[in-house]
This record gives structure tokens, C-alpha cells and sequence, in this order.
């Protein structure tokens, strides 16, 4: 007997029976809002029958359980309609995922944006033919049968890679898959989906297997639910980097350079410059020193470190040279190492902060890079911290102090943290790696960070905090990571002399807060929508003469706030003045200043903020205060100050 409650009262249904014949005769008025039924907190369909006692718990529409079932059951779906629609076809998987779901689907034609349109027609005629889904439990050895027999070589090949003597299947109509379920009782359950993309994927991720065309899918259980993601999506897309970059003129990728190699275009090398420099100043007044390390080394040097035994899959192969192994670097950390052994360390020279803008190279696949945000090559704002034990929780509470201190300036107001702990696979003892684990426990405690354990997520040398900051739009960036190493030290012999004159191991704190510049760049500009703040904008004020006639008055003013340290352009186009003021738009440049025949005679200017037809006449000397308290401020919206 199981116990179900609804609306305050409980239901007790018999063995045998199913779940969805109670929500039937019991629930009429709600029925079509029930997704499934979670028994003793596993998740069954409403075909289910009961097997055993237990506490049932309904899944409705607005529950957090109620997405994963939906958009499985749209999987089936679409897959479903793709059959009726394309003879031969041959199916892989079909999950649910985070966003949405796919099908991989084997075609001997090639899919375009236009067929996604049918495909999504004829899920709607399913849909509306309300067909039951049935859930199927059959011998795998019949399951391999039926599949074989039906061409469907992905399913067979799943099916002999299954211990269990029986599986389950799900039916609708005349479609049938093999699938662990749950799902939704009926086709017509299924009211919000929109088919969204089309990906290449081999079949298990392996590049010697089949490439499969995907075709990814949105669904949620209401209508509403995935109105609101699509305009979210369509938020993304606005905001997406790549295409910022190139209409801000930030940076390129070029074919004959290699992809996942940056390209910096001169603003984009600027605000790229700006952020170092900001994050140069900052560190120095915190006690780093800046240090700089070759691409390449020896490959023994890695050996030494561990990394070719537990990261050489995202290195770049090896070079041979003069009968020497050489490998571009893939961190900087080793290098550092090398900078602390040039001389014999006492505890008085401890703690040591190194610091390097450092370019490293990783080796990523082709399908995996995507703007800055998945590179071959980036610059981490790296740094690595010597210290003894009793310096360890202080020094990690300082970064976490220096990282929220950057955070704030960014804007990024919200973010979350994780704790990372011991891997399957590490080096060191328990013992150290505990020590290590309390230390950025209590730092964190101390800091009154909230944070969350992140099991096994930890490096094979060391614990980790990682840090996730959460954008304007409420998306997660990874970007700051602090780690604790005490296996570094030991391998490559560093030691200081303690107070009691004993030779002993530093402990070393791996520490980025940015992550490295290239993610950071693109990930500012997706959370700024290009509109970077002024401070920061690589162009900071565009002067647009209204004619010809003023365009030495528009150079003489450039040439003032240039002196004053501000980044001023004028336009000098001979073009209507309106589609100077749509240009500077598009390059989404701050501050717009318009200078005609009035402007020139009075020596003022008119100021128009990116993206506002408001306009306000002053003298350069009270723009000039204006600009530099925005400057100084480094506030997010110009428009924000006052204006006089």
C-alpha cells in the first residue's frame, strides 16, 4: 500500500494498481498539471503500477522534477517524428539536458535550419494525437532481437553493453525506444517545445566513430516557462562576444594562424591592457612581485612537476632540438618554482608572492574552442604564494579579500563558491591534504564567504576554492581559483630555513583571480552587452562635428581632452549627422559630443550619451569634470552623473 496526499488529504493506493488511474478518478480538475510520481524518492511515470509500500510524492507542473521528465519525453518526440519524416533514419541518444535536449541521429541526408521547421510540425501532429506512452519491460536478449530487426545499430550495440537480463522500453503509437524513463503519460503533455539548432557529434564522443548529426530542442512543462527562455536566448545572442568582438573591433581568429590563437585588435588591446594594468597596481600594493618565464622548457621540467603524467593529453606535443625534448608551456607554476630556488630562502623571506601575466598554451579540440572563452592560448593573471604553515589562512583570506575588491569594480555583484576536495587520483598524503582543506575552509569562515563543497573536484596536487561569478543576466562564469599546493614543493626540493634552523618545505598557493584575460575580456563583454564603462571603453568620447566647417574646432577639443588623459576620437566624415551619431552607437562609444556652428561660436559642446537622444550643452571644462568622475568613480552608467 502506498500513501499519496492531495490537497491536505491522504490517498491510499492498493498494490497493483497505477498511479495514473488514482490521479484520474481522484484529481480530475488538476489532472493535466500531474508529470509523474516520485516513490520513495525515485521517480516513476504515471504508468507505473505499484510494486511496494512507501510515501508518494507528486510531481506537478511546477515542480523542479517536472523539467527533466519533459524534456525527455520531447526527445522521444522528436525522434518519433524524425522517423515518420525520414525513411532510414537510425537513432542514437536522445537526453535531457540542462537547457533543453537532443537527439543524435544517424541521416544519409544532411540536415538544414529549414527541415527543423518540419520536424517541429510533425511533433506538433503527435502531440495532438494524444498517443498513451507506455512503459515496456522486456529480455534484453528479445530487446537486441527487436532493435536488430529494425536496423537500429546504436540501440543494438547500447543493448550488449547491458548486465541487467531485463530492460525497459517506452512506446507511442508506432514508435519505440529504448530508455530508462520516466516519462510523461501522453504525447499530448507535451504543449512547450521549440527545436532550436543543428551540431555535428561522433557517435560516444570518439572521432573514429560515425559523425551523427544532432538537433538540440528546447522544452519546458509551460508554455510560459519557455516563452521567458527564448527571450533569454535571444538576450545571449545579443550579448554573444564573437559578434561584439568583431563590431567593437575587439579581436579576430585567423585560419592561417590556427584556431583558439587570439588575434588583439588595437581596442581590444587596449582593453586588454587596461585590465592588466589595474590588476598590476592592485597586486604590487598587496606585496606581489612581478616576474616573467619563457613559452618553452624542457620536457623534464613537466616530468618533474607531474604534469606529464597526470595533464599531457592538453599539452602540445613535444619538440626535439638538439637531442632535447622541449614542450610549450601549458602553466606557469613550474617556472615559479625555479624563480624561488635562485637563492637559499630563511622564514623571513616568507611569504613570497610571485606574480606573471603568463601566456600558456593548451591543447584543445577544434569542436571545443569558441571565441575567447575556449582558447589554445591565453594569459593567466597568474601568481604563486611560498609561505610557511602559519602564514597559509592568512594569506588565502587576503586574496579573497584582493578578489572581491576586482569583483566590485567589475560590477559583478553576486557570485558563488566552491570548495573543491581530494580527487580519485592525487599525489601526497591525507594528512597534508586535510591540512590543506581546513586551511580555505577557515579562510573562507573568516572572509564570511558562503560556499558550497564541490566533492572530489579538487586538483591532483591540492585542494582548491573556486569562484563563479554570476553576470548580468544571471548566468555562472568560472574566474577566480585559489589552490593549495604542497606537493610542488616537494618535488622540485624547495625548502626554507625555519626559526629553529631546520630546512623545511613551503607550502604553495596557486592563486588567478580573473581566470585569464582572454575568458575575462570575452565574459565582460557579454555581461556589459558591449557598453563597456567608461573607465574601461577603449574609446571613451567620439566628437561628431555637425559639418565640415567645424572640424578643427572638434581637432582643438580633441587635443584638450587628450592632453587630460581621456581617449577622444573625432569623426571627421563628411557624412549626415545622424548617421555619424548611429555609427558611434553601433561602436557603443560612451559619450558622443556634437559640435556645430553654435557650439563653435560659444566654444561649448553638446554631450549625448550612447543610446539616449537627450543632449546638454557645456563648457569643456565642465565636461572635462564630468568625464574624470566617471573615470575615478568608475561607475557602469555615464549617464548615471550629474551633468550640471
Amino acid at each position: 500500500m502506498v500513501s499519496i496526499v492531495y490537497k491536505g488529504k491522504p490517498y491510499e493506493i492498493p498494490t497493483g494498481r497505477r498511479f495514473q488511474d488514482v490521479v484520474r478518478d481522484n484529481f480530475k480538475e488538476n489532472v493535466e498539471d500531474v508529470i509523474a510520481v516520485s516513490l520513495d524518492g525515485v521517480l516513476l511515470g504515471l504508468a507505473s503500477s505499484v510494486e511496494h509500500g512507501g510515501e508518494a510524492k507528486i510531481i506537478w507542473k511546477d515542480d523542479p522534477e517536472a523539467v527533466g521528465i519533459v524534456r525527455h519525453s520531447s526527445a522521444h518526440l522528436m525522434a518519433q517524428a524524425i522517423k515518420r519524416l525520414f525513411k532510414g533514419v537510425r537513432l542514437a541518444i536522445g537526453p535531457a539536458t540542462d537547457t533543453g535536449f537532443y537527439y543524435d541521429v544517424d541521416l544519409d541526408v544532411s540536415l538544414g535550419q529549414e527541415d527543423l521547421a518540419r520536424i517541429e510540425e510533425e511533433m506538433a501532429h503527435i502531440r495532438d494525437e494524444n498517443l498513451p506512452i507506455e512503459r515496456i519491460e522486456m529480455p534484453r536478449e528479445e530487446a537486441i532481437k527487436l532493435f536488430d530487426g529494425m536496423g537500429e545499430r546504436y540501440k543494438v550495440e547500447l543493448l550488449k553493453e547491458i548486465i541487467d537480463d531485463t530492460v525497459s522500453l517506452y512506446r507511442q503509437g508506432e514508435f519505440i525506444d529504448l530508455c530508462r524513463g520516466p516519462h510523461v503519460s501522453s504525447t499530448g503533455m507535451l504543449r512547450a517545445f521549440k527545436l532550436e539548432s543543428l551540431a555535428g557529434a561522433y557517435w560516444r564522443g570518439n572521432e573514429h566513430n560515425p559523425m551523427l548529426q544532432r538537433i538540440y530542442g528546447l522544452a519546458f512543462p509551460k508554455e510560459e516557462q519557455l516563452q521567458e527562455q527564448i527571450a533569454f536566448l535571444e538576450e545571449v545572442k545579443r550579448r554573444d562576444h564573437r559578434r561584439l568582438g568583431a563590431q567593437l573591433e575587439l579581436f579576430a581568429v585567423s585560419e592561417k594562424v590556427g584556431g583558439g590563437l587570439i588575434l588583439w585588435l588595437p581596442n581590444g588591446a587596449l582593453l586588454r591592457e587596461l585590465i592588466e594594468s589595474d590588476l598590476k597596481a592592485r597586486q604590487k600594493r598587496a606585496g606581489y612581485q612581478f616576474v616573467n618565464t619563457p613559452h618553452v622548457a624542457l620536457s623534464e621540467l613537466w616530468r618533474t612537476s607531474g604534469h606529464l603524467d597526470f595533464y599531457e593529453q592538453s599539452m602540445f606535443p613535444a619538440m626535439e632540438l638538439e637531442g632535447a625534448s622541449y614542450r610549450v608551456k601549458p602553466m606557469n607554476c613550474p617556472f615559479h618554482t625555479q624563480i624561488y630556488e635562485q637563492r637559499v630562502r630563511s622564514y623571513r623571506d616568507l611569504p613570497l608572492r610571485l606574480a606573471e601575466f603568463g601566456t600558456v598554451y593548451r591543447f584543445e579540440r577544434s569542436g571545443t574552442l569558441h571565441g575567447l572563452l575556449r582558447v589554445r592560448g591565453f594569459t593567466q593573471d597568474d601568481a604563486h604564494v611560498f609561505c610557511k604553515p602559519s602564514d597559509l589562512g592568512a594569506e588565502i583570506e587576503a586574496i579573497l579579500g584582493l578578489m572581491g575588491e576586482i569583483y566590485r569594480q567589475y560590477h559583478f555583484d553576486r557570485y558563488e563558491v566552491f570548495l573543491s576536495t581530494r580527487p580519485e587520483r592525487y599525489v601526497g598524503d591525507e594528512k597534508s591534504w586535510d591540512m590543506a582543506t581546513q586551511a580555505l575552509e577557515s579562510a573562507l569562515k573568516a572572509k564570511g564567504i558562503a560556499y558550497q563543497i564541490d566533492p572530489g573536484e579538487g586538483v591532483f596536487y591540492g585542494p582548491k576554492i573556486d569562484v563563479k561569478v554570476l553576470d548580468s543576466i544571471g548566468r555562472l562564469w568560472q574566474c577566480t581559483t585559489i589552490q593549495v599546493d604542497f606537493n610542488l614543493p616537494e618535488r622540485f626540493g624547495l625548502s626554507y630555513t625555519d626559526g629553529d634552523g631546520v630546512r623545511k618545505p613551503p607550502i604553495m598557493v596557486h592563486r588567478a583571480l580573473l581566470g585569464s584575460l582572454e575568458r575575462f575580456v570575452g565574459i565582460l563583454t557579454e555581461h556589459y552587452a558591449g557598453y563597456f564603462p567608461f573607465w574601461l571603453a577603449p574609446v571613451q568620447a567620439l566628437i561628431v562635428p555637425v559639418s565640415q566647417s567645424q572640424v578643427s574646432y572638434a581637432r582643438e577639443l580633441a587635443s584638450f581632452f587628450s592632453e587630460k588623459d581621456l581617449r577622444v576620437q573625432v569623426d571627421e566624415t563628411d557624412e549626415r549627422l545622424g548617421l555619424k551619431i548611429r555609427r558611434s552607437e553601433l561602436k557603443k562609444i560612451p559619450a558622443i559630443l556634437v559640435v556645430g556652428k553654435k557650439e563653435e561660436a560659444s566654444g561649448t559642446i553638446s554631450l549625448r550619451f550612447a543610446g539616449s537622444g537627450q543632449t546638454r550643452t557645456m563648457s569643456r571644462e565642465q565636461l572635462l569634470a564630468i568625464l574624470w568622475t566617471a573615470v575615478t568613480s568608475r561607475t557602469k552608467e555615464l549617464s548615471a552623473l550629474s551633468v550640471g
